[in-house]
């Protein structure tokens, strides 16, 4: 791996000069020598103006490969074809993948995005117009319309024809799909299958039926799951009747995971993780909101404290374990959170039931509880030697990890049911609740023991 990245590195530095220096022939050789991807790492460094040079040297045809495998953001990629001249932008979306044209061209202003219509071909046009109206996040939305397509009433022999006559345009020729009347899916067939059956074979008879497919409105997560647990390379797309409309390949669906995992996480953590500014000041605004919001939410805990500040007083020695007792709490909250939204991402069938987890949970959080009560009795009472003190923060321990690894995994389950992303609602809910209930348990069974830790 870094003896590709190094070479890439060198042969970037050769490819630069050579633009600059308008040397096209020799540019074409060494660029388009390179896999696109590093044709597109290279090309996302250029300037602007190194940028309108290699638009003359390269055809539509070679940027439009570099364009499918680009990785940055679409609303970035698409001010790239203003840099273009209209034709010659038209023709780069002619020749990408419908798909990854479709997530490019839906960040277009709309004068831009008709004039480029305009000078696709129909076909094309008519298909990225249809595409772009697909609820986001959605199977329309991320299919491809590249695919191949046969009868079943033809032989394996008819059938390779074809393959070999769409097998540039195609996305992926792995998978052949049998339609019948009214281009309703019927079946499916492996490039496997084709080779190891006679040429006089008919399609039908060895075609698999029923095919595994989705819908085109279903959400892209369920469609990621389904094709993690088939191990397809891709999965066809059918509308409301039956109809093959397109498919979805699994370089589509790693985009989905990484995307999902990102929103996931920046759920988690209250920020974009995708956030590339080296602006402090920007960095700043992002993150803010979400810092003033867990600042307002914790100032409830504050208020509670201040209710047995009298408490406090008397015995002093109790401030000290606060901090203790609800970070402890907090992180077994999140572990059980973590658990809990992977758990509903993944969405498998045979999920146990609310009394089942109630219990998994409830005895998880009693363990994990007095160990870590336990652990901390023993180190209060020898350090303080004050034994009661640390039956106190021992126990308020494990009532609080209970309480915490139960809130962790139904809060979750409870914004999922009413319609709300439990990444991004989930956090602050747990970490407010975790507290909240650690102080409240921490200071009542200190009362009950405040004669043994007076003045202690």
């Amino acid at each position: 791996m870094v003896k590709t990245i190094e070479t890439t590195h060198d042969k970037s530095d050769i490819i630069i000069q050579l633009l600059n220096a308008q040397k096209a022939r020799q540019f074409r050789e060494e660029y388009l020598d390179l896999h696109v991807y590093e044709q597109a790492q290279i090309f996302t460094d250029l300037t602007e103006k190194q940028r309108a040079r290699l638009y003359r040297y390269l055809t539509a045809e070679e940027v439009g490969d570099m364009f499918d495998a680009i990785e940055e953001e679409p609303e970035e990629v698409v001010n790239y074809f203003k840099e273009m001249t209209p034709q010659y932008a038209a023709n780069v979306i002619d020749q990408m993948y419908t798909d990854n044209a479709v997530d490019i061209l839906a960040y277009a202003q709309k004068k831009d995005l008709a004039k480029y219509l305009r000078l696709i071909p129909q076909e094309k046009a008519a298909e990225i117009r249809e595409m772009l109206h697909y609820e986001d996040k959605t199977a329309g939305a991320i299919m491809s319309t590249e695919f191949v397509e046969i009868v079943g009433n033809q032989t394996v022999r008819s059938a390779m024809h074809v393959i070999k006559r769409e097998a540039d345009d195609a996305e992926t020729i792995y998978y052949v799909y049998v339609i019948g009347s009214n281009e309703k899916l019927r079946g499916v067939l492996t490039l496997r299958d084709l080779l190891t059956h006679d040429d006089d074979e008919m399609i039908e008879d060895i075609m698999t039926t029923p095919v595994m497919s989705v819908q085109v409105s279903d959400d892209q997560a369920e469609v990621a799951q389904t094709i993690r647990d088939y191990n397809f390379l891709a999965i066809p797309v059918t509308d409301y009747d039956g109809k093959l409309i397109g498919i979805i390949t699994v370089d589509d669906i790693i985009d989905v995971i990484d995307e999902e995992s990102a929103e996931d996480y920046s759920g988690l953590a209250g920020v974009d993780t995708d956030e590339e500014t080296n602006s402090p000041l920007k960095a700043a605004v992002n993150r803010l909101p979400w810092l003033i919001v867990l600042l307002l939410l914790g100032m409830s805990t504050t208020t509670l404290i201040s209710h047995y500040e009298s408490m406090i007083g008397e015995a002093s020695i109790l401030a000290i374990f606060i901090s203790s007792i609800t970070g402890t709490a907090g992180n077994a909250g999140t572990q059980s959170l973590a658990v809990a939204v992977r758990r509903l991402a993944e969405k498998e069938e045979d999920q146990p039931s609310w009394y089942k987890q109630f219990l998994t949970e409830f005895s998880t959080g009693l363990l994990t509880g007095f160990v870590t009560g336990l652990t901390i009795c023993l180190i209060v009472g020898i350090w303080k030697q004050n034994f009661v003190l640390g039956f106190v923060i021992g126990m308020a321990m494990m009532c609080a990890i209970t309480v915490a690894n139960l809130a962790g995994s139904f809060i979750p389950n409870l914004m999922d049911r009413i319609g709300v992303d439990p990444a991004v609602a989930s956090g602050p809910f747990i970490s407010t609740l975790s507290d909240l209930t650690s102080v409240l348990i921490y200071f009542n069974i200190a009362k009950l023991f405040m004669q043994f830790l007076m003045g202690k």
